[in-house]
């Protein structure tokens, strides 16, 4: 007879940690740059860390909410267990844990904007409401087919552009190429939540990309995402004169991802994505460490 989960694994459950690399990842490449430069602002980028780490958080429980609250998460959902949906978690304790989440954002965050001034602090205030307004409002963004774009831009550019800019107090085109990776990976994650829910979405009238133009649409922005995010390190190679070899390994995740795109090009609306979002996130956490330590040791 197997035991019911503790109450620390049904939060853990609920926090989503095989998302967290999405959080970590940006964080990783924009302190490697910052480094490479001289710069090593180790509070900074602790701050920027748990600032992202906690949206990541925050955000997830808001979608766990929301999504039961709207219909979106019902009895005949294919993804892993939403703690709110199968009744684990009362909606309240889960709207209240969100609401914490969020809160303790400011903590980092107001240092970080004592640091670089307002145009941190409103992006940062702009990170935590694009994280809740994902799915809460009568506008919500993944309700709207706009979650991939700001996923893209939040845990792309926002998110990595940001923590370079609060170590070194500059930006540089590097940066903005750089983010890209992690922000097109981080998007190839949401293709394949959006590519498994998609009959269930449609249920629901959550018009995510692949309820609004339909599964060979995701299929193809999932490869472009992928072979995107592997295509970056060349570019940016090139860009600056054929310097930072190193990084190029990171163009190996394109080999690495071959299983994942093969699952993708051959099952819709499936269970059995449910890992390829585990291997997606995997490729993110691979990829931004294999261009971070290769963009120190160029």
């Amino acid at each position: 007879m197997s035991k019911s989960p503790s109450s620390w694994q049904l939060w853990l459950m609920a926090a989503r940690p095989r998302t967290l690399g999405a959080a970590i990842a940006p964080v990783m490449v924009g302190s490697a740059m910052a480094f490479e430069t001289g710069a090593r602002a180790w509070l900074a980028m602790l701050a920027c860390l748990i600032g992202a780490v906690l949206i990541q958080i925050g955000t997830n429980f808001a979608n766990d909410y929301f999504d039961f609250i709207k219909g979106a998460d019902t009895h005949e959902r294919v993804g892993p267990t939403r703690v709110t949906q199968a009744g684990l978690i009362p909606p309240a304790k889960v709207k209240s844990a969100f609401l914490l989440s969020f809160g303790l954002v400011a903590i980092p965050g107001l240092y970080l904007s004592w640091v670089g001034g307002w145009p941190v602090f409103l992006f940062g205030a702009l990170s935590v409401g694009s994280g809740l307004l994902y799915t809460a409002g009568p506008f919500a963004l993944a309700y709207l087919g706009l979650g991939d774009i700001f996923v893209l831009i939040f845990f792309g550019g926002v998110a990595t552009c940001g923590t370079y800019y609060v170590q070194t107090l500059s930006l540089s085109p590097e940066i903005f190429w750089a983010s890209l990776g992690p922000g097109l990976l981080s998007t190839a994650i949401l293709v394949v939540n959006n590519l498994r829910d998609r009959r269930t979405d449609a249920l629901s009238n959550k018009k995510t990309l692949a309820v609004r133009f339909g599964a060979r649409f995701v299929r193809a922005e999932y490869l472009i995402c992928v072979i995107g995010a592997s295509l970056i390190p060349l570019c940016i190679y090139l860009f600056t004169g054929a310097q930072h070899l190193f990084s190029l390994s990171a163009c190996l995740v394109l080999l690495l991802a071959v299983p994942a795109i093969r699952k993708v090009l051959s099952m819709e609306s499936d269970p059995r994505l449910n890992p390829v979002l585990g291997e997606t996130g995997k490729l993110l956490l691979i990829y931004s460490l294999l261009f971070s330590l290769g963009w120190l040791l160029s």
